[in-house]
């Protein structure tokens, strides 16, 4: 856990200078400034006080600690390349099998195409960022282009497939998590 990180977020939250905070804990703006970047680690006294101006406690603030995490970077991302099917899988959350919905970025190459989805529980949308993607699901087909997106109910069977020599990109988002 980042103790540092998370004070600022929190004080960032209520809208708080360095300074404000270190007022309302009777403490100096450089202990706050050096706490945020972990350069000194407060004892839980002073922790506890800090909290509290924050408006939250010990307890909420280390099991909230779990899910702070609100902007992913690109060092975040998993791939999975299909070199049989010719597609890339780009996990843009980390570990977003465990949340009620699971974006990734799909790269289809040259006539490349997903694995079959049998019908399961749940919903699923996309967007095509780029090039352009057939649809099928159950006995239908629907071309989708740059721009344009899709949303479905999974009760049938379903996957995508690039008909074209370029590549198509693909913002999909399975509830629940499906990838």
């Amino acid at each position: 856990m980042n103790i540092g990180e998370n004070i600022k977020r929190l004080r960032n939250a209520n809208s708080l200078t360095q300074q404000e905070l270190a007022d309302r804990c009777e403490l100096t703006k450089g202990y706050i400034s050096q706490l945020e970047r972990n350069l000194t680690s407060p004892s839980i006294a002073t922790l506890t006080d800090i909290l509290e101006c924050l408006g939250t406690d010990l307890s909420s603030f280390f099991n909230e600690a779990i899910d702070v995490k609100i902007v992913f970077k690109e060092d975040d991302i998993f791939v999975k390349e299909d070199e049989d099917d010719n597609y890339t899988i780009n996990w843009i959350i980390p570990n977003a099998q465990k949340n009620k919905m699971e974006p990734i970025l799909l790269e289809l190459g040259s006539f490349g195409k997903t694995k079959v989805d049998e019908p399961h529980e749940g919903e699923e949308f996309g967007y095509v960022l780029s090039g352009s993607i057939m649809l099928y699901y159950g006995h239908h087909s629907f071309k989708v282009k740059k721009g344009e997106s899709f949303y479905f109910k999974t009760n049938k069977s379903h996957y995508i497939e690039n008909t074209s020599k370029n590549i198509a990109r693909v913002i999909w988002v399975s509830t629940p998590p499906n990838f």
